[in-house]
């Protein structure tokens, strides 16, 4: 139970306009197979739940040498690293149907207590987590978004049903399709991110209206979502034309 390994093969539902893996999918297939793995060990959603506990992230790294398109089969390798004080590093690797390594990804996830809405002591999950000290890291921990000096592009957003999940806040996994959408679909069909951040400042409730701000200079992006000076979500990353375009 040190590491967990799940196949799936890719639906239209996973995929975007240019049939290439869209990248809030597989940050749901990401979640999903650590849910899978969590369970495994005694940390999963319902265990939590009767603890009045749930599992949030904090800060998010991802780098994909190329995107799978519809119908490949991939899969996806997760795995915990010691804790770190109140934090739990999560690592992740995707490979294709050769086994090919095509994309890794480190995370931070902490305990969130869901009377307060503050974080939790990590103790009593994390003696039930294996010693994986000797399970290398693909990347180090997640660096925090780096914001881009390019033309500013204010919006406003408020957070609609199909962006709430179980614990009564935002996905983590919408926070991208965010960004990808601020970036526009002239871009996103042309240019695909090659890498991207993500950092989870404060949780997003139902009804929160938020500023966006992106900026693009070249092939960089930042992009970020307010609650007047207060920076709740900040995604950023860098950019690489598409090799191909799949019959727009």
């Amino acid at each position: 139970m040190k590491s967990y390994r799940e196949e799936r093969v890719l639906k239209t539902r996973d995929c975007d306009m240019t049939t290439a893996w869209r990248p809030g999918a597989i940050l749901e297939a990401m979640q999903e197979t650590a849910e899978v793995h969590s369970c495994m060990l005694g940390a999963g959603w319902k265990a939590l739940r009767n603890l009045n506990l749930a599992w949030v992230i904090t800060r998010l790294e991802m780098e994909l040498d190329r995107y799978p398109a519809v119908g490949e089969r991939v899969s996806i390798e997760t795995w915990h690293r010691p804790v770190r004080r109140w934090f739990f590093p999560r690592y992740f690797m995707i490979r294709d149907s050769e086994d090919r390594e095509i994309g890794r990804v480190a995370s931070l996830w902490v305990l969130l207590d869901l009377r307060t809405r503050q974080m939790a002591r990590p103790d009593q999950v994390a003696a039930l987590m294996p010693d994986n000290s000797d399970l290398p890291a693909p990347l180090g921990l997640p660096a925090p978004v780096t914001e881009v000096s390019g033309t500013l592009q204010v919006g406003s957003y408020v957070p609609l049903y199909t962006d709430m999940d179980a614990n009564g806040h935002v996905n983590n996994c919408r926070y991208v399709d965010w960004a990808c959408n601020a970036l526009g679909l002239q871009t996103m069909t042309d240019w695909e991110l090659s890498r991207f951040q993500v950092s989870f400042n404060s949780e997003v409730r139902p009804g929160e209206a938020l500023r966006t701000e992106l900026k693009r200079l070249d092939d960089r992006f930042s992009f970020c979502g307010l609650d007047g000076e207060k920076r709740c979500i900040e995604v950023g990353g860098a950019l690489r034309p598409r090799k191909e375009r799949w019959g727009v």
